[in-house]
Protein backbone atom coordinates (compact mmCIF):
# COMPACT_ATOMS: atom_id res chain seq x y z
CA UNK A 1 0.00 0.00 0.00
CA UNK A 2 2.97 2.35 -0.05
CA UNK A 3 1.46 4.62 -3.10
CA UNK A 4 -2.14 3.91 -2.36
CA UNK A 5 -2.58 7.58 -0.71
CA UNK A 6 -0.20 8.91 -4.08
CA UNK A 7 -2.82 7.03 -6.58
CA UNK A 8 -5.46 8.10 -4.33
CA UNK A 9 -5.29 11.93 -4.77
CA UNK A 10 -3.66 12.08 -8.03
CA UNK A 11 -6.94 9.71 -9.79
CA UNK A 12 -9.52 10.36 -6.98
CA UNK A 13 -9.74 6.61 -7.10
CA UNK A 14 -7.53 3.38 -6.38
CA UNK A 15 -7.45 -0.39 -7.05
CA UNK A 16 -6.05 -3.40 -4.63
CA UNK A 17 -6.49 -6.21 -6.80
CA UNK A 18 -7.41 -9.82 -5.26
CA UNK A 19 -7.08 -8.19 -1.69
CA UNK A 20 -9.50 -10.17 -0.31
CA UNK A 21 -9.76 -14.24 -1.04
CA UNK A 22 -12.62 -16.13 -1.38
CA UNK A 23 -12.77 -17.31 2.58
CA UNK A 24 -13.42 -13.87 3.08
CA UNK A 25 -16.18 -13.35 0.51
CA UNK A 26 -18.15 -16.51 1.18
CA UNK A 27 -19.60 -15.62 4.82
CA UNK A 28 -21.10 -12.01 3.27
CA UNK A 29 -22.22 -13.99 -0.09
CA UNK A 30 -23.89 -16.45 2.06
CA UNK A 31 -25.52 -14.35 4.03
CA UNK A 32 -27.04 -11.93 1.65
CA UNK A 33 -28.36 -15.35 -0.04
CA UNK A 34 -30.23 -15.35 3.41
CA UNK A 35 -31.21 -12.17 3.41
CA UNK A 36 -32.93 -12.16 0.15
CA UNK A 37 -34.58 -15.65 1.06
CA UNK A 38 -36.25 -13.93 3.82
CA UNK A 39 -36.98 -11.21 2.12
CA UNK A 40 -41.17 -10.51 2.18
CA UNK A 41 -41.48 -9.26 -1.41
CA UNK A 42 -44.80 -9.07 -1.63
CA UNK A 43 -45.08 -6.58 1.48
CA UNK A 44 -41.63 -4.61 0.04
CA UNK A 45 -42.32 -3.71 -3.36
CA UNK A 46 -39.40 -0.64 -3.40
CA UNK A 47 -38.11 -0.10 -6.32
CA UNK A 48 -34.13 1.00 -7.01
CA UNK A 49 -33.40 3.23 -9.90
CA UNK A 50 -30.98 5.79 -10.47
CA UNK A 51 -33.17 7.28 -13.18
CA UNK A 52 -35.48 9.09 -10.69
CA UNK A 53 -35.41 9.41 -6.78
CA UNK A 54 -39.00 8.63 -5.90
CA UNK A 55 -37.73 5.99 -3.96
CA UNK A 56 -35.62 8.05 -1.71
CA UNK A 57 -39.53 9.20 -0.32
CA UNK A 58 -40.34 5.75 0.67
CA UNK A 59 -40.31 5.54 4.19
CA UNK A 60 -39.15 1.83 3.82
CA UNK A 61 -36.41 3.32 1.93
CA UNK A 62 -35.41 5.63 4.29
CA UNK A 63 -35.78 3.21 7.49
CA UNK A 64 -33.14 1.31 5.73
CA UNK A 65 -30.29 3.64 7.26
CA UNK A 66 -30.81 2.07 10.35
CA UNK A 67 -31.91 -1.21 9.10
CA UNK A 68 -31.35 -3.80 6.63
CA UNK A 69 -33.91 -3.91 3.46
CA UNK A 70 -33.94 -5.41 0.01
CA UNK A 71 -34.68 -3.14 -2.92
CA UNK A 72 -36.01 -4.56 -6.31
CA UNK A 73 -34.59 -4.36 -10.05
CA UNK A 74 -36.82 -1.79 -11.68
CA UNK A 75 -37.04 -5.02 -14.55
CA UNK A 76 -38.00 -7.49 -11.90
CA UNK A 77 -41.83 -6.26 -11.31
CA UNK A 78 -44.71 -5.47 -13.75
CA UNK A 79 -46.54 -2.32 -14.02
CA UNK A 80 -48.92 -3.18 -11.11
CA UNK A 81 -45.49 -4.22 -9.06
CA UNK A 82 -46.11 -8.19 -9.09
CA UNK A 83 -42.73 -9.72 -9.76
CA UNK A 84 -41.71 -11.29 -12.99
CA UNK A 85 -38.63 -13.32 -11.34
CA UNK A 86 -37.96 -15.50 -8.70
CA UNK A 87 -37.15 -13.35 -5.45
CA UNK A 88 -33.37 -14.54 -5.59
CA UNK A 89 -33.04 -13.01 -9.09
CA UNK A 90 -35.24 -9.62 -8.51
CA UNK A 91 -33.39 -7.92 -5.99
CA UNK A 92 -30.64 -5.04 -6.79
CA UNK A 93 -29.32 -4.29 -3.64
CA UNK A 94 -29.71 -4.75 -0.04
CA UNK A 95 -29.01 -2.03 2.37
CA UNK A 96 -27.84 0.36 4.43
CA UNK A 97 -26.80 -1.02 8.08
CA UNK A 98 -25.55 -4.22 7.74
CA UNK A 99 -22.44 -3.40 9.00
CA UNK A 100 -24.11 -3.15 12.27
CA UNK A 101 -27.29 -5.50 12.01
CA UNK A 102 -25.40 -8.67 10.27
CA UNK A 103 -23.00 -10.35 11.79
CA UNK A 104 -21.02 -12.07 8.79
CA UNK A 105 -20.85 -7.92 7.33
CA UNK A 106 -19.86 -6.86 10.86
CA UNK A 107 -17.32 -9.21 10.90
CA UNK A 108 -16.15 -8.28 7.30
CA UNK A 109 -15.95 -4.35 8.07
CA UNK A 110 -14.06 -5.16 10.69
CA UNK A 111 -10.99 -6.63 9.02
CA UNK A 112 -7.46 -5.12 9.67
CA UNK A 113 -7.10 -4.60 6.15
CA UNK A 114 -10.31 -2.24 5.62
CA UNK A 115 -8.86 0.57 8.60
CA UNK A 116 -5.12 0.03 6.74
CA UNK A 117 -6.38 0.95 3.27
CA UNK A 118 -8.07 3.93 5.20
CA UNK A 119 -5.15 4.95 7.19
CA UNK A 120 -2.88 4.78 3.91
CA UNK A 121 -4.90 7.13 2.38
CA UNK A 122 -4.50 9.49 5.49
CA UNK A 123 -7.96 8.70 7.24
CA UNK A 124 -7.24 8.10 10.78
CA UNK A 125 -10.60 7.51 12.94
CA UNK A 126 -13.19 6.83 10.22
CA UNK A 127 -17.12 6.61 10.89
CA UNK A 128 -18.93 3.89 8.39
CA UNK A 129 -22.45 4.92 7.35
CA UNK A 130 -23.43 2.95 4.95
CA UNK A 131 -23.38 -0.79 3.33
CA UNK A 132 -24.69 -2.12 0.48
CA UNK A 133 -24.48 -5.42 -0.74
CA UNK A 134 -25.08 -5.08 -4.60
CA UNK A 135 -26.10 -7.79 -6.86
CA UNK A 136 -26.45 -6.71 -10.44
CA UNK A 137 -28.60 -9.45 -11.29
CA UNK A 138 -28.08 -10.91 -14.92
CA UNK A 139 -30.17 -9.76 -18.06
CA UNK A 140 -31.92 -6.74 -15.76
CA UNK A 141 -29.27 -5.48 -13.79
CA UNK A 142 -29.87 -1.79 -13.92
CA UNK A 143 -27.76 1.66 -14.70
CA UNK A 144 -26.25 3.61 -12.31
CA UNK A 145 -25.84 6.92 -14.34
CA UNK A 146 -23.16 9.32 -13.56
CA UNK A 147 -23.11 10.24 -9.92
CA UNK A 148 -20.75 11.29 -7.54
CA UNK A 149 -21.20 10.36 -3.73
CA UNK A 150 -21.44 13.62 -1.98
CA UNK A 151 -24.48 14.39 -4.14
CA UNK A 152 -26.04 11.98 -1.32
CA UNK A 153 -23.39 12.06 1.48
CA UNK A 154 -22.69 15.21 2.58
CA UNK A 155 -19.82 16.36 5.05
CA UNK A 156 -18.28 19.01 5.93
CA UNK A 157 -15.46 19.44 5.15
CA UNK A 158 -16.67 17.03 1.88
CA UNK A 159 -14.57 13.71 2.61
CA UNK A 160 -16.41 10.61 2.36
CA UNK A 161 -14.83 8.19 1.08
CA UNK A 162 -15.93 4.85 -0.95
CA UNK A 163 -14.75 1.17 -0.30
CA UNK A 164 -16.42 -1.28 -3.15
CA UNK A 165 -15.25 -4.62 -3.13
CA UNK A 166 -15.76 -7.30 -6.11
CA UNK A 167 -17.32 -10.26 -4.46
CA UNK A 168 -17.48 -11.78 -8.56
CA UNK A 169 -15.49 -10.68 -11.39
CA UNK A 170 -16.45 -7.36 -12.28
CA UNK A 171 -16.15 -6.74 -16.22
CA UNK A 172 -17.61 -4.56 -19.20
CA UNK A 173 -19.68 -7.46 -20.11
CA UNK A 174 -21.54 -7.69 -16.58
CA UNK A 175 -21.77 -4.04 -15.62
CA UNK A 176 -18.38 -3.35 -14.00
CA UNK A 177 -17.80 0.37 -12.45
CA UNK A 178 -16.32 3.03 -14.69
CA UNK A 179 -14.88 6.05 -13.45
CA UNK A 180 -13.15 9.54 -14.98
CA UNK A 181 -9.49 9.50 -13.77
CA UNK A 182 -8.96 12.66 -11.93
CA UNK A 183 -12.65 13.85 -11.91
CA UNK A 184 -12.77 14.42 -8.37
CA UNK A 185 -10.84 17.82 -8.67
CA UNK A 186 -14.31 18.41 -10.74
CA UNK A 187 -17.09 20.34 -8.84
CA UNK A 188 -20.28 18.91 -7.56
CA UNK A 189 -22.96 18.87 -9.48
CA UNK A 190 -25.84 17.84 -7.96
CA UNK A 191 -26.94 17.89 -4.03
CA UNK A 192 -30.23 15.91 -2.93
CA UNK A 193 -31.51 17.03 0.09
CA UNK A 194 -34.16 15.38 2.26
CA UNK A 195 -36.24 18.00 4.82
CA UNK A 196 -36.49 15.32 7.00
CA UNK A 197 -39.46 17.34 9.58
CA UNK A 198 -41.07 18.62 6.60
CA UNK A 199 -41.18 15.03 4.34
CA UNK A 200 -39.92 17.10 1.45
CA UNK A 201 -36.85 15.75 -0.81
CA UNK A 202 -35.11 17.63 -3.93
CA UNK A 203 -32.47 16.83 -6.12
CA UNK A 204 -31.24 20.30 -7.11
CA UNK A 205 -28.80 21.39 -9.66
CA UNK A 206 -25.35 22.95 -8.55
CA UNK A 207 -22.93 23.05 -11.27
CA UNK A 208 -24.03 22.59 -15.43
CA UNK A 209 -20.96 20.84 -15.48
CA UNK A 210 -20.92 17.69 -18.20
CA UNK A 211 -20.42 14.31 -17.16
CA UNK A 212 -17.61 12.39 -18.71
CA UNK A 213 -17.57 11.96 -22.05
CA UNK A 214 -16.96 7.96 -23.52
CA UNK A 215 -13.35 9.13 -24.02
CA UNK A 216 -12.43 10.17 -20.49
CA UNK A 217 -14.01 7.12 -18.98
CA UNK A 218 -12.10 4.18 -17.19
CA UNK A 219 -13.76 0.46 -16.72
CA UNK A 220 -12.36 -0.80 -13.58
CA UNK A 221 -12.87 -4.65 -14.48
CA UNK A 222 -11.56 -6.11 -11.81
CA UNK A 223 -10.98 -9.80 -10.22
CA UNK A 224 -13.27 -11.38 -7.11
CA UNK A 225 -11.68 -10.18 -3.79
CA UNK A 226 -10.55 -6.85 -5.30
CA UNK A 227 -10.85 -3.40 -3.38
CA UNK A 228 -11.58 0.07 -4.99
CA UNK A 229 -11.30 2.99 -3.07
CA UNK A 230 -13.00 6.20 -4.58
CA UNK A 231 -13.70 9.71 -3.60
CA UNK A 232 -16.95 11.38 -2.86
CA UNK A 233 -16.37 13.81 -6.15
CA UNK A 234 -15.18 11.17 -8.40
CA UNK A 235 -18.09 10.89 -10.99
CA UNK A 236 -18.61 7.07 -11.74
CA UNK A 237 -21.16 4.86 -13.14
CA UNK A 238 -22.15 1.42 -13.61
CA UNK A 239 -23.87 0.18 -17.07
CA UNK A 240 -27.05 -2.31 -16.93
CA UNK A 241 -25.91 -6.04 -16.93
CA UNK A 242 -27.17 -8.03 -20.04
CA UNK A 243 -25.13 -10.58 -19.60
CA UNK A 244 -25.87 -14.28 -18.17
CA UNK A 245 -23.61 -13.59 -15.16
CA UNK A 246 -24.45 -11.70 -12.04
CA UNK A 247 -21.62 -9.11 -10.69
CA UNK A 248 -22.49 -9.00 -6.39
CA UNK A 249 -20.39 -6.56 -4.69
CA UNK A 250 -20.39 -5.07 -1.29
CA UNK A 251 -19.95 -1.41 -0.79
CA UNK A 252 -18.95 0.96 2.15
CA UNK A 253 -19.06 3.98 2.49
CA UNK A 254 -16.59 6.02 5.54
CA UNK A 255 -16.42 9.64 6.49
CA UNK A 256 -13.51 10.70 9.10
CA UNK A 257 -14.77 10.97 13.02
CA UNK A 258 -14.69 14.79 13.15
CA UNK A 259 -16.55 15.51 9.80
CA UNK A 260 -19.66 17.26 10.05
CA UNK A 261 -22.43 15.12 8.57
CA UNK A 262 -24.99 16.73 6.49
CA UNK A 263 -28.83 17.11 8.75
CA UNK A 264 -30.18 17.36 4.78
CA UNK A 265 -28.69 13.86 3.85
CA UNK A 266 -31.24 11.14 3.14
CA UNK A 267 -29.08 9.15 5.61
CA UNK A 268 -29.65 10.10 9.50
CA UNK A 269 -28.85 8.29 12.81
CA UNK A 270 -31.59 7.89 15.74
CA UNK A 271 -31.10 4.63 17.47
CA UNK A 272 -27.73 2.89 16.51
CA UNK A 273 -24.51 3.98 17.37
CA UNK A 274 -21.35 5.03 14.78
CA UNK A 275 -19.72 2.42 13.89
CA UNK A 276 -16.28 3.83 14.58
CA UNK A 277 -12.68 2.34 13.25
CA UNK A 278 -9.46 3.51 14.49
CA UNK A 279 -8.17 3.41 10.58
CA UNK A 280 -4.09 3.89 12.27
CA UNK A 281 -4.22 0.46 13.48
CA UNK A 282 -6.89 -1.05 11.04
CA UNK A 283 -9.15 -2.22 14.35
CA UNK A 284 -12.35 -1.02 15.43
CA UNK A 285 -13.43 0.83 18.78
CA UNK A 286 -16.62 -0.63 18.57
Amino acid sequence: MDDLQARYEQQGYAVLEGVFPATRLAPIRAAAERIVEEFDADRHRTVFTTRNQEHARDRYFLESAEGVHCFLEEEAVDAEGRLLRPRHQAVNKIGHALHELVPEFRDFCRQPLIGEALHAIGMETAVLWQTMYIFKQPGIGGEVRWHQDATYLRTRPPSVVGLWVAVEDADRDNGCLWVQPGGHRSPLREIYEVDHAGGGAALRTLENAPWPRASEAVALEVPAGSLVLFSDHLPHYSSPNRSKRSRHAFAMHFAPLDAAWSEKNWLQRHRLPPFVIQAACGQPVR
